[in-house]
């Protein structure tokens, strides 16, 4: 499936930054439930990784709708979109790995930290977009993946 906006170059260029990202998920009672994720732009896709038995992780197992929002003062990119969860040990491990070395640049606290996700159960989660809202320098009014 070919999403527009996610191919867009000013998306893309605000998307490869590692900026943090805010999730929002679903409550089982229908309230919003948001938290703080770092995230990796792949080709058509975002994808999160979490310890498992975090609230937002089991939200999406039972809803995988989902929003991402990742700013920058006043620029933002908005993805909305359905989750695909994937379990796999391994690649969860080597996701989690990638990622925290793009957000971690001190060599010692990437180390600690690799260690720490090592003794954690982690879940792969992929974000396949449905719709792109974006403002500010990475302005694209919206794209749909129906487009």
């Amino acid at each position: 499936m070919s999403v527009k906006g996610i191919h867009d170059p000013a998306v893309r260029a605000f998307l490869e930054k590692a900026r943090f990202a805010t999730i929002a998920t679903v409550d089982a009672d229908g309230a919003p439930f948001s938290a703080v994720v770092w995230y990796a732009l792949e080709a058509d896709h975002l994808v999160v990784n979490s310890a498992d038995g975090r609230r937002w992780p089991s939200n999406l197992r039972r809803d995988p709708r989902a929003s991402l929002m990742v700013e920058d003062g006043y620029n933002y990119v908005q993805i909305l979109g359905r989750v695909r969860i994937d379990d796999d040990q391994e690649r969860a491990q080597a996701q989690m790995a990638a990622m925290a070395a793009r957000y971690l640049s001190n060599a010692a606290v990437l180390e600690k930290s690799l260690a720490e996700f090592r003794t954690q159960h982690r879940v792969l989660i992929e974000l396949h977009p449905h719709a792109i809202f974006s403002g500010g320098s990475a302005a694209i009014k919206r794209a749909s993946a129906e487009s």
